[in-house]
C-alpha cells in the first residue's frame, strides 16, 4: 500500500494551486460580493486542461487518473468552492457520465469538446419538487419519430446559464411499473429552441458561482442524443452522482485545509491574555480537530479514487467520503470563525465565506441524510451493487495517454 503521490500528481497539484492562488484568489471576495462568476475563470480552466484532467487524451482530455481529479478538486476548493463546483458538474456529472455510458459517436461529438474546454457542460436533474426524491421528477420526454419532445423545469442547476450542454434526465414512460424505471437521460444542447434559463441570486454561499434554472418547452432532442437505453435514466443518474460526490468529497477536504491554515495563521499573530492565542489549549484543541478531520477526509477520498482507478464500484466508499468531508468542512469553518472571534464574523477574513460555502455541500449531490441511508443499507446488507451495462472505465495509462483508440 503506497500513500505517496506520483511526480505527475504533484505537478498537477502545484499547477492548480498556482492557478487558484494567483489568478482567482486576489479577486474572489469581490466576486462573492457581486454574486458573479468572473469571466476569465472558465476559459482559463479549459486552457490549463483542468476541465478534462481525468478524460483520455483520445477524447480531448489530459489522460490522468481519478486521483488527479481529486487533487484538483481539493486545491480548487481551498481557494473557493465555486471553482470545485465547476469540476463537479462539468467533469463529474457531464463528462464522466459520457465516458461511462456514451457511444463512441457520442464521445466524439460531445465528450471531446467538453474535455478540451471548448464546451461547458452541466447536469440538470433536480426540480422544484424533486431533489432527494429523484424518482419523482415530473419533466417529460415523449418520443415522436426520431426526436424526443422535452417539457419541464430543472432547478438549482450549477452552471445553468453558462453551460453549452446539459445531461438531462426526464420521464419517458409514465406507465412504468415503478417510477425509477420510467426515466431516460439525454445530452441537450442548451441553444435549442424552447430552452430558457437564468441565474438564482440571494444564495447563502457559493455566491461567486452560477446556480440557476433551466426550462424546457417543447424542446426537440434527437433520439441520437439519448444516453444509454430508454428506461436507464435512473441508473445513469445514480452513477453520475458517484462521480459528482467524489469531487465534492475531495473539494470539502480542501475547505477543511483552508479553514485550518487560516486558523493557524491567525492563532500565531493574535494575542490575548498575554500570549498568542495559539498557545492556549482550547485553541490548540480546535486546530488539532481540524488536522485530524483533514487527514481522515483526505484518506477517504483517496481510497475512493483508488477504487475508481481499478474499476471497482465505490458507491458506499464515495458516500462515506462525501458525508464525512462535508460535515467536517462545515465544522472546521465554524471553529475557524470562533478562533477569529469578531473578525471571523465579517468578510474581512475568508473564514465566514468558508462556512457559507461549506453548508451547501451537505445538501447537494445527495443530502447527507441520503448518504446516511445509503451507508446503513449497505451495512445492513439491504443494498447490493448490481452489475451495470456500462461501468466507469478503470484508469489505463497505456490507452488513456495516447491518441489511439482501442
Amino acid at each position: 500500500m503506497d500513500f505517496g503521490l506520483s511526480q505527475e500528481h504533484e505537478m498537477v497539484q502545484k499547477m492548480v494551486r498556482g492557478f487558484g492562488s494567483k489568478e482567482v484568489y486576489p479577486s474572489i471576495k469581490e466576486a462573492d460580493r457581486k454574486q458573479e462568476m468572473e469571466a476569465h475563470v472558465l476559459p482559463r480552466m479549459g486552457e490549463l486542461g483542468i476541465l478534462g484532467i481525468c478524460i483520455p487524451v483520445r477524447y480531448g482530455g489530459q489522460g490522468m487518473d481519478y486521483i488527479a481529479l481529486g487533487l484538483v478538486c481539493e486545491e480548487l476548493e481551498a481557494v473557493d468552492t465555486t471553482l470545485r463546483v465547476v469540476m463537479s458538474v462539468h467533469t463529474g456529472l457531464a463528462s464522466m457520465t459520457l465516458l461511462q455510458w456514451g457511444t463512441e459517436e457520442q464521445k466524439t461529438r460531445f465528450l471531446s469538446p467538453l474535455a478540451s474546454g471548448e464546451k461547458l457542460g452541466c447536469g440538470a436533474f433536480s426540480e422544484p419538487g424533486a431533489g432527494s426524491d429523484f424518482s419523482n421528477i415530473q419533466s417529460t420526454g415523449k418520443r415522436k419519430g426520431d426526436v424526443y419532445i422535452l417539457n419541464g423545469e430543472k432547478m438549482w442547476i450549477s452552471l445553468a446559464s453558462k453551460a453549452d450542454l446539459a445531461l438531462v434526465t426526464v420521464r419517458t414512460n409514465p406507465e412504468a411499473n415503478k417510477p425509477s424505471a420510467g426515466l431516460s437521460s439525454f445530452i441537450v444542447e442548451l441553444d435549442r429552441p424552447g430552452v430558457t434559463r437564468g441565474d438564482i441570486h440571494g444564495k447563502l454561499g457559493v455566491r461567486a458561482g452560477s446556480t440557476g434554472w433551466i426550462s424546457f418547452q417543447d424542446v426537440e432532442v434527437p433520439a441520437s442524443n439519448r444516453i444509454g437505453e430508454e428506461g436507464e435514466g435512473f441508473k445513469i443518474t445514480m452513477s453520475a452522482f458517484d462521480s459528482g460526490r467524489y469531487t465534492v468529497a475531495a473539494g470539502a477536504t480542501g475547505l477543511i485545509r483552508a479553514a485550518m491554515e487560516a486558523s493557524i495563521a491567525y492563532a500565531k499573530q493574535r494575542e490575548a491574555f498575554g500570549a498568542r492565542i495559539g498557545q492556549h489549549q482550547l485553541i490548540k484543541q480546535k486546530i488539532a480537530h481540524m488536522r485530524r478531520d483533514y487527514e481522515i477526509a483526505r484518506l477517504l477520498y483517496l481510497k475512493a479514487g483508488w477504487m475508481k482507478n481499478i474499476g471497482q464500484r465505490n458507491t458506499l466508499e464515495t458516500s462515506i467520503a462525501k458525508h464525512f468531508a462535508t460535515d467536517a468542512s462545515f465544522a472546521a469553518a465554524s471553529e475557524a470563525i470562533q478562533i477569529h472571534g469578531a473578525y471571523g464574523f465579517s468578510d474581512e477574513y475568508d473564514v465566514e465565506r468558508y462556512m457559507r460555502n461549506a453548508r451547501g455541500a451537505m445538501i447537494y449531490e445527495g443530502s447527507n441524510e441520503i448518504q446516511t441511508l445509503i451507508q446503513a443499507d449497505y451495512t445492513l446488507d439491504e443494498r447490493k451493487d448490481r452489475p451495470l451495462r456500462a461501468e466507469l472505465p478503470a484508469f489505463d495509462p497505456e490507452h488513456w495517454q495516447t491518441e489511439e483508440s482501442r
